[in-house]
């Protein structure tokens, strides 16, 4: 029997990402995500919200450009699969677990200077792939090639190259 592992967020930054590099020299970066759910609630008569926090992993170019452009409070679209990661907790010697996401794709969401004071994205030299047309502010993507490590950025041309 074959299983599906696909996770799509999109939520503003908790926190600003931290870089680090591995003995091998490749970037890895933290992202904190909040994603909010909306609902009526008949009960109450009353609209409710709901947060919920998700730890997010990037690997290789795509952790080097989030590390130079988002800054907490700005929205990011992930796309990955989620991992347990396990260890034993060295002072109670307990088993400790938690599930997070390991980002296969990244999209910045929103105009230049949305969210926290990041650099702003969505702007030129960001070195992502621009939807939204050339200039626009729209999303930016950063994509990688799948695997559980070093991962591989996919760049479009500058936006003086493109020709309209």
């Amino acid at each position: 029997m074959s299983s599906f592992n696909k996770v799509i967020l999109l939520g503003n930054l908790t926190r600003d990402p931290q870089v680090r590099y591995t003995p091998g020299g490749t970037a890895v970066a933290e992202l904190g995500l909040a994603v909010n759910r909306t609902w009526f609630d008949q009960k109450t008569n009353a609209r409710r919200e709901e947060t919920t926090f998700v730890d997010v992993t990037l690997w290789g170019r795509q952790a080097e450009v989030a590390g130079e452009y988002l800054a907490k409070g700005r929205q990011v679209l992930i796309e990955g699969r989620l991992q347990l990661d396990t260890w034993e907790d060295k002072e109670s010697g307990q088993k400790r677990s938690k599930l997070k996401v390991v980002s296969e794709n990244m999209k910045m969401v929103g105009g230049r200077g949305e969210g926290g004071g990041g650099g702003g994205g969505g702007g030129r030299g960001e070195g992502g792939r621009s939807e939204g047309g050339p200039r626009s502010g729209g999303p930016r993507e950063v994509e990688s090639s799948g695997g559980g490590g070093p991962e591989e950025y996919h760049e479009g041309p500058p936006d003086d190259d493109v020709p309209f």
